[in-house]
């Protein structure tokens, strides 16, 4: 059940770093989408380091 866990976390915060990406490369990136992105990265990762 753990691992099921892991990597739906793990597949959610590849998602994140793909969005991250995509807005990185627009012409004209929004900051606060940016910001957003990087909170919830962080958060996935903090509950990774956790289990």
């Amino acid at each position: 059940m753990v691992s099921s866990h892991v990597n739906a976390l793990q597949t959610k915060h590849a998602g994140l770093e793909q969005r991250l990406r995509a807005e990185l490369n627009r012409p004209s990136p929004d900051a606060a989408t940016i910001q957003a992105i990087k909170r919830q990265k962080l958060r996935i990762k903090e509950e990774l380091s956790a289990i």
